[in-house]
């Protein structure tokens, strides 16, 4: 009897290390993706699709491919409510769970706050068109990566398709460019090279902030009609945007002389105020429609499967096919890092953030990856964190988006000298040096 207990104890005790070892195995396995959103609140219409095509993409390469090089893709979603507060608290309870990749903090104002935690706890943040413009000086942010785009070059862009529209930058000399923008660092983010273009080519730029969240713009609009700009910028979010365009209705603004950011050029921005926004226009990041290879990959393994995180008719939309492109990248990073690290292994944020800093998709690659005619090539270094500094601007008819422009690159001459005036500043600031060729390597 003794013998007979002592044989069960030690088989108890034996599958129980079994079972151990097979969760830490199988957790070992698994990339973890914390997924920051906003489903609640003034930016949920824009928060939504957003954050359901990033979790789309993971189904879909999990179903199609089986993960990144047999490594399953897990995640978990933190409701923020666009709030740098409750940001925090999110990074705070996902940042220790096990094979953790990246952050994508989906606010300007959430990222400032991580951005000093982010070199602590060694985990990257991905900032596809937003953030800190000066984090494209890789040699003085390292863990930072505004992918694609910041405001400044968003800002930069604008101007030249404004100049172009008009007959050349020449011809800006003495209008009047007013910047309606959202009363935070996000909005905040494109002055300095707004100013910075209106010493260059003669135009007044006049600033109005809103007041978060932006359901109250009479007093603004008021000031609008009062100076008649030539020109209004929409540096919005949310329920700013299309408030901003009704507004604009109201007051007998022309729709055709708007320019929103690509945050502000997106269906939920003009959709309730149809025809009203006829003639608005808005930069994009990227294409969008259901024709790619990628979203009928979604359709068929994702969504064909019953699995689909939102609505069908929302996939292909432009913030949806924005948050496939950032949890590709994301994904490609990770497969990047394996590259170097080991193929089928689990990547540490800081393997991560190498891949990051080491991408290079090429147009073959993108094809390949079924993103042809949704986004520009992108390859990342060292010393340059975006890799891309292009965009179009489109235009809403009054009941789709359509007619993108060709594709503008923010001028390099401007931006270069003052990125890395701020980035200094932001060194110095904070007592700290520039990273060195070494450390490049690393």
């Amino acid at each position: 009897m003794k013998l007979s207990k002592l044989v069960i104890a030690v088989a108890v005790v034996a599958a129980g290390a079994s079972a151990v070892t097979t969760s830490a195995f199988a957790q070992a396995k698994e990339q973890f993706f914390p997924l920051l959103s906003y489903r609640t609140g003034p930016y949920a219409p824009n928060g939504v699709p957003w954050a359901n095509g990033k979790q789309d993409y993971i189904k879909m390469i999990n179903a199609r491919d089986g993960g990144i090089n047999g490594v399953k893709l897990t995640f978990e979603e933190c409701e923020t409510g666009y709030a740098t507060d409750r940001g925090v608290e999110c990074y705070e309870r996902l940042k220790g769970k096990p094979g953790v990749s990246l952050f994508d903090p989906q606010s300007t104002g959430i990222t400032f706050a991580l951005t000093e935690k982010a070199p602590v706890d060694k985990i990257p943040l991905m900032t596809l068109g937003y953030g800190l413009s000066v984090a494209q000086d890789g040699l003085a942010f390292k863990w930072n990566f505004p992918y694609m785009g910041s405001y400044w070059t968003g800002a930069d862009i604008l101007i030249q398709h404004i100049g172009k529209q008009a007959g050349g930058l020449d011809k800006l000399k003495g209008k009047k460019i007013a910047l309606v923008y959202h009363d935070s660092p996000f909005g905040k983010e494109p002055i300095p090279l707004l100013q910075e273009r209106s010493k260059m080519h003669g135009f007044e730029l006049q600033m109005l902030p809103v007041t978060a969240p932006g359901v109250e713009q009479k007093a603004t609009w008021l000031q609008v009609r009062q100076s008649r700009p030539d020109y209004v910028l929409l540096w919005g979010w949310g329920v700013m945007n299309s408030t901003a365009v009704k507004e604009a209705q109201a007051t007998g603004y022309p729709r055709d002389k708007m320019y929103g950011v690509w945050w502000a050029g997106a269906e939920p921005d003009v959709r309730d105020v149809g025809e009203g926004a006829k003639g608005y226009h808005a930069l994009t990041l990227n294409g969008y429609g259901t024709q790619s290879k990628v979203i009928q990959d979604i359709m068929k393994h994702v969504h064909g499967a019953g699995q689909g995180t939102g609505p069908k008719d929302e996939v292909g939309s432009v913030l949806y096919t924005r948050g496939v492109i950032i949890q590709m990248l994301s994904v490609e990073a990770v497969r990047r890092a394996q590259e170097r690290f080991g193929k089928g292994k689990v990547m540490t944020g800081e393997q991560v953030r190498w891949g990051m800093e080491n991408l290079a998709l090429d147009q073959k690659k993108l094809d390949a990856l079924g993103f042809k005619d949704l986004m520009r090539p992108i390859s990342t270094s060292c010393a340059d964190h975006m890799g891309s500094t292009w965009a179009r601007v489109h235009t809403w008819d009054g009941s789709k988006w359509g007619s993108p422009s060709d594709w503008y690159q923010a001028d390099e001459q401007i931006l270069k000298p003052m990125v890395k005036a701020g980035a200094d500043k932001y060194l110095a600031d904070k007592k700290m040096t520039r990273r060195d060729a070494a450390d490049c390597q690393s």
